[in-house]
C-alpha cells in the first residue's frame, strides 16, 4: 500500500514524531486532499498537551490546510479531483442538535474539529468530510491561504458580524498573529483603523498594515485615547492577556462592541456602569464555517490582504510548533509538504 509521511503526537504531553503511515482511503461523504500547506496555531496545543475532551491518540494535528483533491468517496456531491480546497477548524456538524437545528453550525454540540476529531494537515494527505471544504482562490499561494483559514477567518469574520460600517472607528488590541490580520481587515473595510499593542516598536508596521492610529498600550492611555477619538464602534481583542482587554473597553463609543477573540485563562473585568451607561457590550466569536473560510479567501484575494508568514518543511514541524509557542514567529508559521 502506498505510503506517506505524517508528523503525529501518541499521547499527551508527548513529541512530535516523524512517521511513515499508510496513505488513507476516504469513506462515505468524505474527500482525500493531498497537503500542500498547513499553518501552525496555537490551538495545536490541544493536541500536544491533551488538553481536549475526547482527544484519542495518535493524532496528526493541523486545521489550516490548503492542498488539491486527490479522491473522492461515495456520496460526494460537486467536488471534483484537482480542485484547490482549505480545510480550517471546523471539520463538519451533526445535524440535527438544537445548535444545528438553529443553522448554528459552528456551534454545533457535537462538531467535528480538524486535527482533533480527526486526523489534520502536518501529513502529506488528509481525509475531511467534504462538508469541511473551502474552495481556495487561484490569487492565492497554497502557503499564504493556510492561516487564513483560523487566524483569518476568526478576524476577518468576527468583524464582518460585529455590527460596523464603514467610517467607523474600529481598533485592534494586539498586532501579532490574529491581529496583523484583523487592521488589515478593519482598513479594508473602509474603517478608521487603530492599532493597540505594546511598545511603540510596531508602529511602523501597523501603519504599513493599513492603521490610521496606532496606540503604544505601555504609555498611553488607551481608553482615553480612543475616546479622544470618538469613542471605538468596535474593538477587536486578538490578545491572551484579560488585564489588557479589561483596559480598554471604557473606550467603546455608544452602543461600542468588544469582540474578543483571543482566549485568556483568566476573566475579564467588566465595570457595569461602563456597559449600562453607554450600552456598550462584550461579545466572544468562534471562528466560523467552510463558507465563511472561503469568503475569507476571497475576500482576501480581493482585496489583497495577506498573512505575513515563515515556512518551514514538514519535517521540522517541532521546530516550527516551539517557535510559534515561545512568540517568536513573525507572525505565523506555515509547514509545506513540497507538493
Amino acid at each position: 500500500m502506498a505510503k506517506m509521511r505524517a508528523v503525529q503526537i501518541s499521547q499527551a504531553g508527548g513529541p512530535f514524531e516523524l512517521v511513515e503511515r499508510d496513505i488513507p482511503e476516504p469513506g462515505s461523504r468524505q474527500v482525500r486532499v493531498k497537503v500542500q500547506a498547513c499553518g501552525v496555531c496555537h490551538s495545536d496545543m490541544f493536541v500536544k498537551l491533551g488538553a481536549f475532551p475526547g482527544l484519542a491518540y495518535p493524532r496528526v494535528p493541523g486545521h489550516e490546510v490548503v492542498g488539491v483533491v486527490d479522491a473522492i468517496g461515495p456520496d460526494v456531491p460537486e467536488w471534483k479531483k484537482g480542485q484547490r480546497v482549505g480545510v480550517g477548524w471546523y471539520g463538519g456538524h451533526c445535524g440535527h442538535c438544537r445548535s444545528c437545528r438553529k443553522g448554528q453550525f459552528v456551534l454545533c454540540e457535537n462538531r467535528l474539529i480538524t486535527g482533533i476529531s480527526f486526523d489534520g494537515g502536518y501529513a502529506e494527505y488528509m481525509v475531511a468530510p467534504f462538508e469541511a471544504l473551502a474552495s481556495v482562490p487561484d490569487a492565492l499561494a497554497a502557503a499564504d491561504a493556510a492561516p487564513l483559514l483560523c487566524a483569518g477567518i476568526t478576524t476577518f469574520n468576527a468583524l464582518r458580524n460585529s455590527g460596523l460600517r464603514a467610517g467607523d472607528t474600529v481598533a485592534v488590541v494586539g498586532i501579532g498573529g490574529l491581529g496583523h490580520l484583523g487592521v488589515q481587515y478593519a482598513a479594508k473595510m473602509g474603517c478608521n483603523t487603530v492599532a493597540i499593542a505594546r511598545g511603540s516598536d510596531k508602529e511602523a508596521l501597523a501603519r504599513k498594515l493599513g492603521a490610521h492610529h496606532y496606540i503604544d498600550s505601555t504609555s498611553q492611555d488607551v481608553a482615553a485615547v480612543l475616546t479622544g477619538l470618538g469613542g471605538a464602534r468596535v474593538i477587536l481583542s486578538t490578545v491572551t492577556d484579560a488585564k489588557t482587554m479589561s483596559a480598554v473597553i471604557g473606550g467603546l463609543s455608544i452602543d461600542g462592541r468588544m469582540v474578543v477573540v483571543g482566549v485568556a485563562p483568566e476573566p475579564i473585568e467588566v465595570p457595569p456602569f461602563v456597559i449600562v451607561g453607554g450600552r456598550r457590550s462584550v461579545q466572544g466569536w468562534p471562528s466560523g464555517t467552510s463558507i465563511d473560510s472561503e469568503e475569507t479567501m476571497a475576500f482576501s484575494a480581493l482585496a489583497n490582504i495577506r498573512p505575513m508568514i515563515e515556512t518551514m518543511p514538514l519535517e521540522r514541524a517541532a521546530e516550527a510548533y516551539e517557535r510559534m509557542m515561545k512568540g517568536a514567529a513573525r507572525f505565523r508559521i506555515v509547514l509545506t509538504t513540497g507538493f
